[in-house]
């Protein structure tokens, strides 16, 4: 098999690729990560998704909290605290020493996705992990409360994403250029995934760099989606918010008009098989399947039946 690409970005990505590499080997998966959630802080460079990404299928995850490193200590955070240093966006000791080697390779000229394979390679991890680019985007929010604009991690962490908004940017893309081999990936892939991840802040920033949106387009008969909306909400995060407050419908429905210029398949949840002539009628073919990756088993069934999803003539 030539392999998989998947677009991924968090939880739901990690997820997925935790169920794909049980039935792929992760020699032939791809993963084209969103970067603009991506932060410095402390004077770290931190790229949140690519870590997540990274410590789920490294097997290190926390568990408890869904990011950061398992058996984690928070030493740091507790001395910057008594300095009163910024502790909003909590950092684990043993997860700050990623940030202290990404940091330090950037500065002695390395490129993302340089540091990228360094530190797969480190952790044992096989399938090939790309930033979207190596080129500076920020996903910015603006606040309908009061018009201000926020990075993402103000937004989603410091406000707990309980606060409206009215529009998303994605700072830089415009003139950013697509990672080292993301091209050639969604080119050369058998097939293509969308992982269940936010469609607004997560898939989005990956299709705003220039090239990356035309190359899945491309590549549409062969592009299967994963719905992040399961009844009407997400199971993590602001996704069913978000979509709602940018005027699209927070449901499979509106999923499947975001996503119908770039995939020909939508794979939605059992408890949405009502909507599944709604969703074909915004013009994908619609796959009805357990879709909640409670277990690695489930993420993995669910894997199996994307990679079979039947593809348009």
């Amino acid at each position: 098999m030539p392999g998989t690409a998947v677009l991924a970005g968090g939880v739901g990505a990690a997820r997925l690729l935790r169920g794909l590499v049980e039935v792929l080997p992760p020699a032939d998966i791809t993963a084209v990560v969103n970067t603009g959630d991506d932060l410095v802080l402390h004077g770290q460079d931190i790229s949140p998704d690519l870590d997540t990404v990274l410590y789920t299928l490294a097997g290190a995850l926390n568990p408890d909290t869904g990011w950061g490193l398992a058996d984690e200590t928070w030493r740091t955070m507790a001395a910057l605290e008594r300095y009163g240093g910024q502790t909003w966006f909590r950092l684990g000791d043993a997860d700050l020493a990623t940030h202290l080697y990404r940091t330090q390779r950037r500065r002695e000229g390395a490129s993302l996705s340089q540091v990228t394979v360094e530190l797969a390679r480190a952790w044992g991890v096989g399938v090939r992990l790309l930033p979207a680019t190596d080129d500076r985007v920020a996903t910015r929010l603006t606040l309908a409360r009061d018009g201000q604009e926020v990075a993402f991690q103000h937004y989603f962490v410091a406000l707990r994403h309980e606060v409206a908004v009215t529009s998303v940017r994605f700072d830089g893309a415009a003139g950013a250029r697509p990672g080292p081999g993301v091209l050639a990936a969604l080119a050369g892939a058998e097939a293509v995934v969308i992982a269940p991840s936010n469609p607004i802040v997560s898939i989005g920033p990956i299709l705003a760099v220039p090239g990356i949106r035309a190359a899945v387009e491309a590549r549409r008969p062969d592009v299967v989606a994963v719905s992040p909306i399961v009844a009407g909400a997400a199971l993590k995060g602001p996704a069913d918010r978000l979509m709602a407050e940018l005027g699209h419908e927070p449901s499979v429905v509106g999923v499947a008009r975001l996503y119908a210029p770039l995939a020909a398949t939508l794979v939605v949840d059992e408890a949405d098989a009502a909507l599944a002539a709604a969703v074909e009628a915004e013009g994908v073919r619609c796959v009805v399947a357990p879709a909640v990756m409670t277990t690695r088993a489930a993420a993995a069934a669910l894997c199996e039946i994307v990679l079979a999803a039947p593809r348009p003539a």
